[in-house]
C-alpha cells in the first residue's frame, strides 16, 4: 500500500480500507469521546462489523469517483483521517472533513493532510472548488480552514441535527486559483509550525 509523507516527524497520509476494520476500530475508540465532540463517527462506528461497513462504504465511493478516505499515521499508528465526503468531478465541487484521535492533536497533522488531498483534487483531478463544513463550535476545525486560506461563506442556520441537538455550521471554501496563490504565497514564506 502506498503513503505519502506528510513531514519529517513520519506523519504519512495513506488510504484506509475495509481489510483494516479492526486497525479503525481501535483507534476510534481511542478517540471516542473526543472524535464524538462534533463528529458523527464513533455513533456509527461500535464494532467490527460497523468499523469493516463503514470502510467499504468508502472504498465503494472511491470506485465511485464519489468519494475518498485516508488515514493519518505517526510511526505508523493510525491517529486520525482525511476525506472526501463528496466529490463530485462533473461539478468540480468536493467537501473535504477530518478527525484526528487526542494524542494527535496539536502537531499540525490535519492541515498538512488536508493540504496533500487539496492539492491532489485541484492539481491532479481539476476541482474548482473545495468545502468545508465544520459545527460553529468547532474552533480548531475552523482555524484549519483559515490555515488552508479558506474563505467563510456563512452560516447554516441550525443544519445539523447531532445528538438530539440542532447545531449552526459554518461553510468555508477555497477556489482553484486561490488554493495555487495561497501554495505559492505559503513556498516564499519561510517555514514555520502549523498546529
Amino acid at each position: 500500500m502506498f503513503a505519502i509523507s506528510l513531514g519529517d516527524d513520519g506523519a504519512e497520509l495513506s488510504p484506509l480500507e475495509p481489510w483494516q476494520a479492526e486497525e479503525f476500530l481501535s483507534h476510534v475508540d481511542r478517540g471516542r469521546a473526543f472524535i464524538g465532540q462534533y463528529n458523527g463517527l464513533p455513533d456509527a462506528v461500535t464494532d467490527l462489523d460497523s468499523s469493516r461497513a463503514l470502510l467499504q462504504a468508502y472504498a465503494e465511493k472511491t470506485a465511485a469517483d464519489a468519494g475518498r478516505l485516508y488515514g493519518i499515521r505517526t510511526d505508523g499508528k493510525l491517529v486520525g483521517a482525511v476525506l472526501f465526503r463528496r466529490f463530485d468531478v462533473a461539478q468540480g465541487v468536493a467537501e473535504a472533513g477530518c478527525w484526528l484521535e487526542p494524542s494527535a492533536v496539536g502537531k499540525g497533522l490535519v492541515t498538512r493532510a488536508v493540504r496533500a488531498i487539496i492539492d491532489w483534487a485541484v492539481e491532479e483531478r481539476g476541482i474548482h472548488r473545495v468545502e468545508w463544513v465544520v459545527s460553529v463550535g468547532n474552533e480548531p476545525s475552523i482555524a484549519v480552514a483559515r490555515r488552508l486560506g479558506m474563505t467563510k461563506d456563512g452560516v447554516l442556520r441550525e443544519s445539523y441535527l447531532y445528538r438530539g441537538k440542532r447545531h449552526d455550521e459554518e461553510v468555508w471554501s477555497v477556489l482553484a486559483p486561490e488554493w495555487r496563490a495561497h501554495r505559492a504565497d505559503r513556498a516564499l514564506r519561510p517555514h514555520r509550525a502549523e498546529g
